[in-house]
């Protein structure tokens, strides 16, 4: 016990952390290989006694995490789940731990700015890699906390690609929220929903896959606390609390939310019919492609269209209810995301690995962890499923630790990557 101790000791010792920062890049670079290619694979035969020792080197983990690479970091948390002490079994405190480590990556205690591209990019590539630990208990409230604080109200500032990966990761984690969190974040949500519901013949933009995450976003948050929607968008749900605010007046917000509700929906049913014949001609082309190449171009076209069709669907689903005076929520698993069956784990595994500090570099791995393909939740999802939209866009576009030290995602020693 004493000699692994000491030598597990020694190898995080040369990975280096934010206080004792590793001196030889070299060095560094092979402990990692070592750790990663020897170490981790034989944990069980090394980690003896289980317990005591899987908390040391989780330990040692989290020490060298304020100081790593987003894959370097991606790399560590697989790890640290695949540990006996945060298995199935493992107590809510468990969980609550590897939350904060992710919460620490993303800096949650920065000052947003909306121009920090790489902020943006940890933000949304940590509360992915959070999913999982909200499926199973732990709290989201701190995330949620700060995108209805910062990032929100800003949304519509951030590249389209980044606002569709956090729009898709609010709608993933909200079946967990708390009725508390869903309460203090059901207003910003109302808000971008009609921003993204345009009312007739406005020429506002419409996107169906941001209404999409919406709808979801909001049938969730306004399952756990019904009455909410009272004073945002005219409802009349009694549950005899003063917050269902009955007596007072809120028919406009009602006639509004309606009439965006009936034009979205009036926008979907023909975009439906428009990809639905696009798919019978795409079916005549397949049949008559001679080469390879022709038949998978068509065959990714079909991908799209199915994508966007389901999209779609989903849209119409969601609505159906929503013109009652007193609707019912979804708060099941009854509507299927778009994006999932493409990525049914809660973490895709084109997610761009989180982490802070150290810069890409393709000796440790880490490559280009933000590219087109890859950020987000499904980025090449996303793109093919915005591609079915593209001619039938109304109004503008279509489909679709807290030891940052200053540090940014492409910088180097005191300033490591992410990217």
């Amino acid at each position: 016990l004493l000699v692994c101790v000491v030598s597990l000791t020694a190898l995080f010792k040369h990975i280096g952390s934010v206080d004792e920062p590793s001196t030889d890049e070299f060095i560094r670079e092979k402990v990692l290989t070592f750790i990663r290619e020897k170490v981790f694979p034989i944990k069980s035969e090394l980690l003896k006694p289980q317990e005591e020792m899987e908390r040391h080197i989780t330990d040692l983990i989290k020490k060298s995490l304020e100081d790593v690479t987003g894959a370097e970091f991606r790399m560590f948390m697989d790890f640290l789940k695949s540990l006996s002490i945060f298995g199935e079994k493992a107590p809510p405190e468990r969980m609550k731990e590897l939350i904060g480590i992710i919460e620490g990556q993303a800096d949650l205690d920065a000052q947003f700015n909306v121009s920090d591209a790489d902020h943006i990019d940890r933000l949304i590539s940590c509360l992915f890699m959070a999913l999982p630990f909200v499926v199973r208990g732990a709290s989201s409230s701190k995330f949620l906390n700060y995108l209805n604080k910062h990032i929100l109200p800003v949304s519509d500032k951030l590249p389209d690609e980044r606002r569709l990966d956090l729009l898709k990761a609010l709608a993933e984690v909200s079946p967990y929220t708390t009725p508390q969190d869903s309460r203090q974040i059901l207003p910003s949500v109302v808000q971008l929903l009609k921003k993204n519901m345009p009312r007739r013949k406005t020429g506002e933009e419409f996107n169906f896959t941001y209404v999409e995450c919406l709808l979801y976003t909001f049938h969730h948050l306004s399952h756990k606390v019904p009455n909410a929607t009272n004073s945002l968008c005219g409802y009349k749900i009694v549950t005899g609390q003063p917050s269902d605010r009955l007596g007072e007046d809120f028919s406009e917000q009602y006639k509004e939310f309606t009439e965006r509700l009936s034009y979205v929906e009036e926008l979907t049913r023909a975009t439906m019919k428009k990809l639905t014949q696009g798919m019978a001609e795409k079916n005549k082309a397949m049949a008559a492609a001679k080469s390879d190449e022709a038949k998978d171009s068509i065959k990714t076209e079909k991908q799209n269209t199915t994508t966007g069709l389901r999209t779609c669907n989903n849209i119409l689903a969601m609505t159906k209810t929503l013109h009652s005076k007193t609707p019912s929520f979804i708060g099941d698993k009854s509507i299927n995301l778009s994006w999932k069956e493409a990525t049914k784990p809660a973490v895709p595994s084109n997610t761009p690995a989180t982490g802070t500090k150290r810069p890409a570099n393709p000796a440790n791995g880490s490559g280009n962890m933000a590219s087109k393909k890859s950020r987000g939740g499904g980025g090449l999802q996303n793109q093919l499923g915005n591609r079915a939209f593209e001619g039938l866009s109304h109004g503008g576009r279509s489909g679709g630790g807290g030891r940052s030290r200053g540090r940014g995602w492409g910088g180097r020693g005191r300033g490591r990557g992410y990217r």
